[in-house]
């Protein structure tokens, strides 16, 4: 989630809303003062940028004073986390990070219980939710998942190289934002919610400072949602690809399969294992880089259309409009 061309389904602003609307708050003016509009979430073809999410996140932390955004049985104070990244940063290894923080949210909150497992040569985290069905559609497992990965992975300054995420539930409407979220294959109705590594990795030490510490917080949480995307190894060589061509739009497989070092036969039969295809990939990336372009209000759509390769502006708007059921202008008006 790294590239500035990343985006993310609004599937995640619209389950946090719902949260902070069943406790009663009028989140009307929380999504104005994040630059969203209420007709976007209802739209599941709809993205947002990391920016807008993490705005959205703020503005409902700082109004509910609940950093489980009213998902769970009892609100989690906002400013628990910053509490307890503090102490946790007093470790040494990643060991110690994964135990002082699953410690530290047991003691203080009832809404969810951690767990961190070691044997053999594998280690796990894992999370509880003492009632489910108040995040029906999931998001706040994955939300703890997701910083439970990233925030430790940045106190070591590497990434935690998982082997497999495990969920309870069955596989949702939105799983294909997991390859956005965690770098492992994914098993659904599972035991247990959380994920699984090599427990050599326990013994990375921490490189952080409180200085930067003091930077990261105030960010939060924006590098949760904007670091890189992961995906399987041919699927990453083509964006990369893709992401240096001098025109994204006339770029070709077979272009591409060249850069790689491969024929497109071969390119082809790569991605189809991975579950993808040469023109997604593309589209994809086209349509990231138009949302990032479009969140620029300086940037006339005709110029968009003309950095993404249409030959005019309504070509564009269509293929736009394919993309994310609504017309570029429209989007940025909501937006």
């Amino acid at each position: 989630m790294s590239s500035p061309r990343h985006s993310i389904s609004v599937h995640y602003a619209r389950t946090f809303i719902a949260g902070l609307e069943r406790r009663g708050h009028n989140c009307d003016e929380i999504l104005q003062r994040a630059g969203l509009h209420r007709d976007l979430l209802d739209n599941p073809q709809v993205r947002i940028t990391p920016h807008q999410l993490s705005a959205l996140v703020q503005q409902l932390w700082q109004t509910a004073d609940d950093e489980f955004l009213c998902l769970g049985t009892r609100p989690c104070r906002f400013g628990i986390f910053p509490l307890m990244a503090r102490q946790a940063l007093y470790g040494t290894t990643l060991r110690s990070v994964l135990r002082r923080s699953c410690h530290f949210y047991n003691l203080v909150s009832e809404a969810v219980e951690f767990g961190f497992e070691e044997w053999d040569d594998r280690a796990r985290l894992s999370l509880r939710l003492s009632d489910p069905t108040l995040d029906t559609e999931h998001s706040l497992c994955e939300f703890l998942l997701l910083i439970w990965h990233r925030f430790p992975g940045w106190m070591i300054g590497r990434r935690v190289e998982l082997s497999r995420m495990c969920f309870t539930h069955a596989r949702p409407r939105h799983a294909a934002e997991y390859r956005l979220m965690f770098p492992a294959p994914v098993a659904y109705e599972q035991a247990f919610n959380g994920f699984e590594f090599s427990r050599d990795q326990l013994d990375a030490p921490i490189v952080q400072t409180v200085a930067n510490l003091r930077s990261y917080m105030k960010r939060a949480p924006l590098d949760w949602f904007s670091r890189q995307a992961f995906y399987p190894i041919y699927t990453r060589r083509v964006l990369d690809h893709l992401e240096r061509a001098d025109s994204l739009a006339s770029t070709s497989m077979q272009d591409t399969a060249t850069a790689l070092h491969m024929t497109s036969r071969t390119l082809r039969r790569k991605l189809t294992d991975e579950g993808t295809n040469f023109q997604d990939i593309k589209d994809g990336l086209r349509r990231d880089t138009a949302i990032h372009l479009l969140s620029q209000p300086s940037l006339p759509v005709s110029s968009i259309a003309r950095e993404l390769g249409f030959s005019e502006p309504s070509a564009f708007t269509r293929a736009f409009r394919h993309w994310t059921g609504v017309s570029p202008s429209s989007y940025r008006k909501r937006g």
